[in-house]
């Protein structure tokens, strides 16, 4: 890796925007806890750190520390509120509490000339959220903004290389935000932008090849972009090397598994193997209820279908899958500070012991960073745009138990939808679409008889990278015909309900 700017994660909402406006600007970036191991680090040239935001006050009881194994690099050190107050009490400065909190917009004026605000205006208007404050800066650094309020909003120590501010640079609401993050970048971490499509897979072929050796890789293929992208990775780089397996598990929507097949057969050469699977999978889940059960049982059940599949082959020692970033920090995959939301199949929720090391080429990238990734290979845009899908299927819509009377509701239904989104111009619109089958029933009317029958939950979101989400307005007669062919076509069902959740509060996926 060429150049990586470190982000030490300290709980912060806007941790995972402070990556992305790093790698926007074609420099890559990673978060880590921030009591990382320096193993975790040495195969990155480190070219600076960020030290995040968090809701902790620095003078808390157990409140996350500030690591001085990050002192030993000699790189700059960018804090990010929290972060800014970890920096001034290590070097014997003050934080204190504030008697007036400073949440949301703020003015703040430039005291002295800082190389971190070059060419931008004295006056800017910033996103404030904190409750202590600096109140004394350490020996050797200077103030270098106040807020209107007269707090200190920034400070330096130039000569160590040690830059505080106490607002986010990292949200659209703080002007020239970009740009401050652009100047810690290339003026003061002399980073190069060479974090582009043709880089990463330039890298990433040397490190499978580096990685495999003399061995064989099983490739795990979805139909989606992710694994997709993963295993023309892998063929460009090992050839023969790969088989590549695509495992219909029965929780697939209605004709994906000849769908993604037919895909494959007309536009890659990839020469995919097809295991259908369904009746073991579908087995396996019989009364299981517990949506983190039903994750680890299907993640369970790929490799196991997978080794078996191996027996058949010769020196298989790799596993290939498409894990996003996203997948590993959900299932709490990169520290003390990350609350596991939901085990990802591929994540949390594969078995602790396995025959088969793993290759994860696209673990450290976001949604859309994959899909330029894809575009650069040359992929289909059928792949590429094609909505993301989860792993478990189907098996995480049905809410409740899985029983195939079920599946056939959910599969009907969601094909119904799926099809009106692309016959009216609204799919490549939106990020993701799909129905839920939630575990009640309702009363209704149909045919002057009284009904008994299922609800049908209609979600869609837009998004860039899966990691926030907005719900997506469709316009109410589109609304209505999906509302009235579900009801109509799709028998067990007798009513619709759409969610208008964005992410956060709630997740993408229910379950």
């Amino acid at each position: 890796m060429k150049n990586t700017i470190i982000i030490l994660d300290y709980g912060s909402q806007y941790t995972q925007l402070i990556a992305r406006k790093i790698r926007e600007l074609e420099v890559h970036s990673i978060i880590l806890p921030y009591d990382y191991s320096p193993d975790q680090i040495k195969k990155y040239n480190v070219k600076g750190f960020v030290l995040s935001g968090g809701p902790s006050s620095v003078y808390e009881k157990n409140a996350p520390f500030l690591n001085e194994n990050i002192f030993t690099y000699d790189v700059p050190i960018l804090g990010i509120c929290y972060g800014f107050q970890l920096l001034v009490k290590h070097f014997d400065g003050l934080v204190e509490g504030s008697k007036k909190a400073e949440y949301g917009s703020s003015n703040i004026l430039f005291e002295s000339k800082s190389i971190l605000f070059n060419t931008i205006q004295t006056k800017n208007t910033v996103w404030m959220s904190h409750g202590d404050k600096v109140s004394k800066i350490p020996q050797d650094w200077e103030i270098t903004s106040k807020s209107e309020n007269n707090i200190i909003s920034s400070a330096q120590n130039i000569n160590n290389k040690l830059f505080g501010v106490q607002f986010h640079p990292e949200v659209m609401h703080t002007h020239n935000g970009k740009k401050i993050i652009h100047n810690f970048l290339f003026d003061i971490c002399k980073a190069n932008p060479d974090w582009t499509a043709s880089e990463f897979i330039s890298q990433q072929l040397v490190n499978i090849r580096d990685t495999v050796g003399n061995s064989n890789v099983i490739c795990a293929l979805s139909g989606g972009v992710d694994s997709t992208v993963v295993a023309c990775l892998l063929k460009k780089a090992l050839g023969q090397k790969v088989t590549c397996v695509f495992v219909d598990h029965g929780l697939l929507r209605k004709n994906e598994a000849e769908e993604v097949m037919n895909m494959y057969n007309k536009y890659l050469n990839l020469d995919v193997t097809l295991l259908n699977k369904s009746d073991e999978f579908i087995e396996a889940l019989k009364n299981v209820k517990d949506p983190e059960v039903k994750r680890k049982i299907i993640g369970n059940k790929f490799v196991e279908e997978f080794e078996n599949f191996s027996l058949k082959l010769k020196n298989v020692k790799f596993l290939a899958q498409g894990t996003l970033y996203p997948d590993v920090i959900e299932s709490g995959g990169y520290g003390k500070v990350a609350d596991k939301i939901k085990s990802h199949h591929n994540v949390g929720g594969l078995p602790e012991k396995m025959k088969f090391k793993l290759i994860e080429p696209v673990n450290e990238l976001f949604k859309d960073e994959v899909r330029k990734i894809g575009q650069e290979l040359g992929i289909p845009v059928e792949f590429i745009m094609r909505h993301p899908f989860p792993g478990p299927g189907l098996g995480i819509r049905i809410l409740g138990s899985i029983t195939e009377e079920r599946l056939n509701i959910l599969k009907d239904a969601d094909k119904i939808f799926i099809q009106i989104l692309k016959d009216s111009g609204y799919y490549d619109k939106i990020w993701q679409a799909f129905c839920v089958l939630l575990p009640i029933k309702t009363v209704g009317v149909m045919g002057d008889k009284r009904t008994y029958d299922n609800v049908i939950c209609l979600r869609m979101v837009t998004s860039v990278d899966g990691m926030t989400a907005d719900w997506f307005d469709l316009p109410p007669d589109i609304l209505k015909l999906c509302s009235n062919k579900i009801v109509n076509e799709v028998k067990g069902v007798n009513r619709v309900v759409m969610d208008v959740t964005s992410k956060p509060p709630g997740t993408i996926e229910w379950e």
